[in-house]
Order: structure tokens, then C-alpha cells, then sequence
């Protein structure tokens, strides 16, 4: 067993390892048309055909074959002329006319299918595993643009527990600033009702108390014997993510975290859920001057998104969970003049499919029965992982209105047969309309990392206004 002493020393010794990120010569300058951004992460692997691109409807029933079902739930039309989303996401239809849905989006083919994998290569633009320890998106951007407030964390992370089990290191592996330094990490809120919880020191401790505790760090780094260990840039780095806790404690921008600050009539129109609470905090956080904020629905197998058993009870629940809150919070951004400035994406690791697997011609294991013939309810929307398309929406931030992007089949296998975009041009995207250039490189180990794998994302024209 390791002792206290012990595992301090061994603690700080890793987070001070590794040289600075220098960032190489600047590329292009792009002017940027967002200021923040959040990312709403459907985690689990969001069953396209069941939410925002509905395929013909086949109503369950005993002896029904599992081939024979494409979607679950019937369409119902959107705001947008002929364009359909699935039963259940009634609010979500009408605000489509602010926004571009990307219905063509391929993920990476990374083997045997592991969520965290997948969801490491979404935030990351990386596949893994890598040599360095590569950047969550969120730290790329705090890193390469700083804060917009200083008081004010640049990267926040909501709503995903980090010690579920399972793939909770694989999880963790992306939840972080990597090479760029810990004052880049997200600063993480796993339930946004106790968000101002986080703000505050412990009524155990005190605002004196910690004080103290934060002088005593700030002399451990500095003065003890552990500062001859470590790259002087990641001590640095951590004293500064110190700092940046320490000037949070005590900054009237603290207010923002707090949701009973909110006009309790706003507030019920997000719901009472934690994506739902995410999404009012999110907005929040933009209007007191955050850069990256990122609301996830959590990723814990065999829940959520997760539909592997009860596909079609589950994804009921789940549209209800987000439908209100999206809308809510498209429409609050807008009406507080804030839409054009933010850039809101929902995008997930992967898409779903009941028969195949991986994505057609490149199948994997199978890693889950779903039987020839449905007998019970419980078999009605079973899903394996799909990587052959997936959906995403995106809003405000130089973002096209009213527009629909990508085609995918009718039928199974429902592949993309018009303009595939993939994670690197997504992001390329993402990263141009924050004024970051896709081939912004910073140089690690002797090796440049960049903000697009290998630098060659190219922002899809379709996708924003010129």
C-alpha cells in the first residue's frame, strides 16, 4: 500500500513531467466568427436513425424480423420544408432554421469498437493510442486562444462521472490538456447543480484556511526538494492552474456557476435533468465570458445512448431528456444576442445500426446478440455501433441557417452516399470558425502536434456562410 507521503511525491512528480509546447511558426490568420464554444456530447453512441436522420417506420410486433427495422418512431416534419426528425424531438424541429444538420458525419474505423476509443479520437482528433498525450479540443483552445474572462476557466466539462469503472481510465485519458499543461485542463463538474459547490472553499476548511493550504502548495512547488524534478514550464503550469482556482474563490464571476440565480421561469424550460441543468449552466458560462464548454449526457455502459437492450424505451427517454434543453438553449443564446458569437455543435462517438456492426464491407466482432426474429419489446431498437454515419448539429458561430448537409441510403445499410465528412474536416471546421487554422501546430518531444491530424483538415465550405 502506498502511503500519503508517498503517493503526494509520486502525484506531483508526474503532473510536473514534460518539457514546454512550443507552438511552431504561426500558420494563416483566420478570422475568427465564434468566441466560445459548447459541445453537446450525445456519449454512448447515438442512434441516428432513431433522432435526427429517420429512415422508414416499422411499428413493433411479436415475430417481427430485426432486419426489417430501420427507425423506431415515426418522422415528424421540422420547421424546414421536407426535412424529417424522429418522434420525440417536436421542440429541437423548430429551431432548425437557426442552424445546419449534418447528416453525413464518418468516424475513424478504429477495430474492435470500444466506446472510450472512439470518443478519445472525436475530442482529440487522434486515434489511439499515441506517444504523447495528446489534447482534449477544449485544451487546444484554451491553450491557443486563452480565456476570454480570466476569472473565468477557459475549458469546463459537464456532467460526466469519471469514476464509473470500466473504461473510466480510458475516459479520463481524454479529459485532459495533455502535453499543453495543467492550466489548460477542463475544470470538471460532474453535476451542475452543485456546480457553485465548486466555486466555493469547504465550510470545512474556510476561505482562511485555504488560504493557507494554497501558500503551502505554492511553497511545495517553488521551494521543496521536488523542484530539481520536472520541466520548470509544468510546474509553472501548475502553479498557474492554482492560481486561476484561487482567483475564481474569489471573483464576483463565480456567480454564473450558480443556478439559483437563475429566474426560476427560465430554468423549467431546461428540465430538471443533469444534461438539462448542463445546458442552462453552459449558457451561463458564455454569457460570463467562457471559451469551451462542453454538456455531456454521460457515458455509462449500457445506459443512455448506450442501446444495446430496450433500444427504443431508452432512446424515448433519452429524446425527452435533450429535446427541451437544446431548443431552450438555441433560443436563450439567440435572444440574448449571443448566438452569433457562440458555436454550438451535438455531435456523438459513433452512430447505430441493428445489423451491422462496424460499417458495411468493414464489419468487426460483434459484441452483441441481436436476435433473427424480435419476441419481446426489450428486442424493439437493439443497436450495434455503426461508423458508417452519424449526425451532428451545428449552431450559430458562422454557421449556415436553415441548411441540411450529407445524404445517407433509404435502406440498409443506410451508408453515406453524398459529401462525408470526417472527425479531421469536422474539426477543421470548428477550429476555422474560432479563428484557429487547421494546420496551428505545437511541437512536443521533437515532433509537431497539430490541431488536425497531421494538419490536413480542411473546413467544409457547406457547413458556414462565407
Amino acid at each position: 500500500m502506498v502511503n500519503r507521503r508517498d503517493w503526494l511525491k509520486a502525484a506531483t512528480l508526474a503532473a510536473l513531467s514534460g518539457n514546454e509546447a512550443r507552438l511552431l511558426a504561426a500558420p494563416q490568420k483566420i478570422a475568427p466568427k465564434a468566441d466560445s464554444i459548447i459541445l453537446l456530447w450525445m456519449a454512448g453512441g447515438m442512434a441516428q436513425t432513431e433522432t435526427f436522420d429517420p429512415k422508414r417506420y416499422t411499428p413493433y410486433e411479436s415475430g417481427l424480423k430485426s432486419d426489417k427495422v430501420l427507425s423506431t418512431f415515426p418522422s415528424i416534419p421540422t420547421i424546414l420544408d421536407g426535412v424529417e426528425l424522429s418522434k420525440g424531438l417536436e421542440r429541437t424541429a423548430q429551431v432548425l432554421n437557426r442552424g445546419t444538420l449534418l447528416r453525413s458525419h464518418r468516424v475513424g474505423d478504429l477495430g474492435f469498437i470500444l466506446h472510450s476509443r472512439h470518443q478519445y479520437h472525436w475530442h482529440t482528433g487522434y486515434e489511439p493510442p499515441q506517444s504523447v498525450a495528446v489534447p482534449h479540443m477544449g485544451a487546444f483552445i484554451s491553450r491557443t486562444l486563452g480565456p476570454r474572462n480570466p476569472d473565468i476557466p477557459a475549458f469546463i466539462d459537464i456532467g460526466q462521472n469519471l469514476e464509473i469503472g470500466g473504461e473510466s481510465d480510458s475516459l479520463k485519458a481524454f479529459h485532459t490538456a495533455g502535453f499543453l499543461g495543467g492550466e489548460h485542463s477542463p475544470f470538471l463538474i460532474t453535476d451542475p447543480k452543485d456546480a457553485v459547490a465548486s466555486t466555493r472553499p469547504s465550510e470545512f476548511l474556510g476561505l482562511s484556511r485555504f488560504d493557507n493550504r494554497y501558500k503551502f502548495y505554492r511553497d511545495l512547488i517553488e521551494k521543496s526538494p521536488l523542484r530539481e524534478n520536472g520541466s520548470n514550464f509544468q510546474k509553472e503550469s501548475l502553479a498557474r492552474s492554482f492560481d486561476n482556482a484561487h482567483r475564481l474563490l474569489t471573483s464576483p464571476a463565480a456567480k454564473a456557476f450558480d443556478l439559483s440565480l437563475e429566474r426560476p421561469e427560465i430554468a423549467a424550460k431546461y428540465g430538471d435533468s443533469r444534461f438539462g441543468q448542463g445546458c442552462l449552466l453552459a449558457r451561463r458560462l458564455v454569457e460570463a465570458g467562457a471559451r469551451f464548454i462542453e454538456v455531456t449526457t454521460e457515458y455509462i455502459p449500457f445506459r443512455f445512448w448506450d442501446t444495446h437492450e430496450n433500444g427504443h424505451t431508452r432512446a424515448e427517454g433519452m429524446k425527452a431528456t435533450i429535446d427541451g434543453p437544446i431548443s431552450q438553449l438555441i433560443l436563450d443564446l439567440e435572444q440574448r444576442g449571443l448566438l452569433d458569437r457562440t458555436l454550438v455543435v451535438l455531435a456523438t462517438e459513433f452512430g447505430r445500426d441493428m445489423m451491422t456492426e462496424g460499417k458495411p464491407g468493414q464489419e468487426v466482432k460483434n459484441q452483441v446478440t441481436v436476435p433473427d426474429v424480435m419476441t419481446e419489446p426489450k428486442h424493439y431498437g437493439m443497436h450495434r455501433h455503426f461508423t458508417e454515419a452519424s449526425s451532428v448539429l451545428l449552431f450559430g458561430g458562422g454557421i449556415k441557417k436553415g441548411s441540411v448537409y450529407g445524404v445517407t441510403a433509404p435502406e440498409r445499410p443506410c451508408r453515406i452516399i453524398q459529401d462525408p465528412v470526417s472527425i479531421t474536416d469536422l474539426h477543421a471546421t470548428i477550429y476555422s470558425l474560432m479563428g484557429i487554422a487547421p494546420d496551428t501546430a505545437y511541437e512536443v518531444e521533437k515532433r509537431p502536434v497539430y490541431a488536425t491530424k497531421d494538419g490536413k483538415g480542411k473546413a467544409v465550405s457547406g457547413l458556414h456562410t462565407k
